[in-house]
Parts: structure tokens; sequence; C-alpha cells
């Protein structure tokens, strides 16, 4: 096996609000030899999508534009309306090394994707993560702050000139993210209640920006067509800020305001050590070894 790199865009639309657009992403992102679409998640209040893709560094970042391109042509952001911060029709482009791979070529393919994005497409791009520049561009929230209504602005801003462009935004397709970056777990707990404010304080206590868990990142979000309100976080790092510790520290605060969970979920793929170390702690596991009492790892050596 040579190597491998996963790539996990996410665009600024959903199967929920536009269909035809959604296939047409699907469609491109399996066009590609040599690249497997592992998951393909959308949302509706979110407006939003996200692809899991793994393959060869070349086939990677061919599929990485075509798919910048379809979103550059078939989305506009000035009619954009969704529960999730954006800032571009390709909202961010991560690359997370996997077989035989390294940070640092995840970073340089980073640099060549935003380059070709720009030089054909037209669409600035911020580098972040791995990728990024200086320390104020590593965290995500930091670099869309403002989002795409707000962005113009910001780029005129010295400190906000962007990695690869001029400091204007395309007029409908924004400004993108692009990095290297480890794995994360996309993560959402939902409450059963359609008062936003608990949430947004549920997540302003367990973030790392706000005191909480140091590999935490989280919002309030609302479910329109639920009609309840949702805690949506990424977990950077899934053995530093465990998936349980979330869970039960949103349990406790929740019930604070006398709010119950009545679900949580995940979005795209997730390691099995961070489901296994649930199971662990939920089960009150003795001395478990993963590795050697799953029989799974035995059958297909998983990490």
């Amino acid at each position: 096996m040579g190597k491998l790199v996963e790539c996990v865009p996410n665009f600024s639309v959903s199967q929920q609000r536009d269909a035809a657009v959604f296939q047409e992403l699907v469609d491109t992102a399996g066009s590609v030899p040599g690249c497997a679409v592992l998951d393909v998640q959308t949302d509706g209040d979110h407006n939003r999508c996200v692809f899991t893709m793994v393959g060869s560094p070349a086939a990677i970042e061919e599929v990485a534009f075509r798919l910048a391109k379809k979103a550059t042509e078939r989305i506009d952001m000035t009619k954009h309306q969704g529960q999730h911060p954006r800032m571009g029709a390709t909202d961010v482009i991560p690359f997370i090394p996997t077989t035989d791979m390294t940070v640092e070529e995840c970073v340089a393919m980073s640099k060549r994707v935003a380059q070709r994005i720009w030089e054909e497409l037209g669409v600035p791009s911020f580098l972040y993560e791995d990728s990024a520049a200086s320390p104020a561009r590593v965290k995500l929230e930091d670099v869309r702050r403002g989002q795409f209504e707000g962005m113009p602005e910001k780029l005129l801003q010295p400190e906000w000139a962007p990695d690869y462009g001029e400091r204007k935004i395309h007029p409908t397709a924004g400004i993108t993210a692009i990095g290297a970056r480890m794995p994360l777990i996309a993560y959402n707990v939902n409450l059963d209640t359609d008062n936003l404010e608990i949430a947004n304080k549920i997540a302003k206590a367990i973030r790392a920006s706000g005191g909480g868990f140091r590999y935490c990142k989280a919002i309030g979000v609302m479910l329109e067509h639920r009609h309840i309100a949702q805690v949506s976080m990424n977990l950077v790092n899934y053995e530093g800020t465990p998936i349980y510790y979330v869970f039960e520290m949103i349990r406790a605060l929740a019930d604070r305001y006398g709010v119950r969970i009545i679900g949580s979920e995940l979005v795209g793929l997730t390691p099995a050590k961070a489901l296994l170390d649930c199971a662990e702690y939920y089960l009150k596991l003795e001395d478990f070894n993963c590795r050697k009492q799953v029989i799974e790892y035995h059958l297909v050596g998983m990490e």
C-alpha cells in the first residue's frame, strides 16, 4: 500500500436545501481514480455538507480542486443561510496524514491546492492549523471570525491579508480555509429545549476558549426542523478530551437549567479508539486493552 491522505472538505450547501447542487458535488467527489469517498454528511439546519475521502496524494489534490471548482460555480454565498459559521462556498479543506504521510507533506499539499484555487478560480484562501503562517491563523474559528458577510472588511486589516489571493473575497464563493491537521471528531449533543441561550451557555462553559476542556471547540445552534437546541463541537484531540468527558459535562450543565439530553450524533468518520474509550468508561471495564480484546483489531490491524 502506498501513501494515503484523508481529506474532509466542508461545503456551504445541503441536500435538504439544494439537492441538485449537493448531488453534483457527490458526483464530482467520485470522479477521480485513486480516491475513495468514505462518507458524506449533510445537514439542512447547518446548510452544510461534509465529505470524507481517502486516496493517494495526487488523487486527493485533484479531487479537492475539482470539488472547490464545482462549489465556486454552483454555490452563491450571498444567498446562503444556515446555523453553522461559514465564510465560503468551499468553507474549509483539511488534509490529514493517514498512511506513510507526514504532516509536513500535507502542509505542502495544502499550499499547492490553495495556489491552484486562487490561480484558476480566483478564490483567495487562508492557511490554518499546521499550515498556518502565524499563531493567529492556527485556529479555524479565528480565521473564520466575521464570516462571509464580514470578511471584506476583515481582509483590509493589516494582519488579515489572505495567504493566497488579493484582499477581497470572491463575489459569490467567498474565501476558503485550507490546511493540514490531525484527525478530529465532530460531535453534537441535542437538548430537549428550543432555548438557544442555554445551548450557548453550555458551549461557552465547555470550550477551551471559555475555560473548559482544552481540546474542545463548541457553539450553540438551533435545529429549526426539530425545534431543539444543539451543542455542536469539534474535539481536536480525543485522547486529551474524550467524548465521554464532554457528554457528562453537558449532562450536568443541562440539568442545572432543567434540560435533558435527548440524543447525540457523530458527523463523519470517527476513530474506533474514541468509541471504545467510551465503552470502557461506561461499562467500567477493568484492565481493558482494546488492541488485545477487540476482534476487529486482530482482523484488520486497526490503529
